[in-house]
C-alpha cells in the first residue's frame, strides 16, 4: 500500500503524530511519503507527497479556532477521488465528542467524491504565551472559574501528545487503512 501523509504543524504536536504514523505504516510494510504542508503552495505539497499515486492520504492539522488552517483546507480541496484519513491536535479538549465535532467540520472541506476513512485527534501542548494570556485574564477577573478552567486545561495539555495518544491514533489509522 502507498500512503501519503501531509500535515500542518504550528508547535510540533501534529508533526509528532505524523512521524508516529509514518513509522507505524512503514513497519506495516506500507510505502510512505510524509510531507509538511507548504504554506501557499498546495500543488508542491501534493506533488512532493506523491498523492496522485497514493492508495490513501492521511492529512494532519492543528486546530485553529475549531477547524484546520486555510493551507490544510486548500490541500483537502484537491483530494477528489482519494481515500482520506484525518488526524489532528487541539490545545483544548480531551473529550471525544469535541474532537469528533472538529473532525466533521474538517471533513466537510473534502470534495464530495473523496472517501472519508475516518479520523482521530488528541490534545496537544500550547505555547507558554497562551498561559500568560490566561493568567492576565485571571488577574483582571480574579476567581473566574471559566478562566481558571482554561489555565487548568493548559497545564493538562503540557504532556500531550503522549504515547497513549500516539498509539490510539496509529491504531485507528491502521484499522481504517486495513493494515
Amino acid at each position: 500500500m502507498r500512503c501519503a501523509i501531509l500535515y500542518n504543524s504550528a508547535s510540533g504536536n501534529t508533526k509528532q503524530v505524523a512521524e508516529a504514523l509514518e513509522r507505524a505504516l512503514r513497519a506495516a510494510n506500507a510505502e510512505v511519503a510524509c510531507v509538511q504542508i507548504a504554506p501557499g503552495d498546495t500543488c508542491a505539497t501534493i506533488d512532493a507527497a506523491g498523492v496522485e499515486g497514493a492508495d490513501a492520504v492521511l492529512v494532519g492539522f492543528w486546530c485553529d479556532k475549531g477547524t484546520c488552517t486555510q493551507e490544510v483546507a486548500d490541500v483537502l480541496a484537491e483530494l477528489g477521488g482519494k481515500r482520506v484519513f484525518l488526524f489532528g491536535t487541539a490545545g483544548f479538549g480531551g473529550a471525544p465528542e469535541y474532537f469528533e465535532r472538529i473532525l466533521m467540520g474538517v471533513r466537510a472541506k473534502l470534495p464530495e467524491d473523496a472517501e472519508y476513512l475516518g479520523g482521530a485527534m488528541c490534545q496537544g501542548k500550547m505555547g507558554a504565551g497562551v498561559r500568560r494570556r490566561y493568567e492576565a485574564m485571571l488577574a483582571e477577573k480574579p476567581g473566574d472559574a471559566r478562566i481558571q478552567g482554561m489555565i487548568d486545561n493548559f497545564d493538562a495539555a503540557l504532556s500531550h501528545p503522549d504515547d497513549d495518544d500516539l498509539g490510539r491514533i496509529v491504531q485507528t489509522a491502521k484499522q481504517a487503512l486495513g493494515l
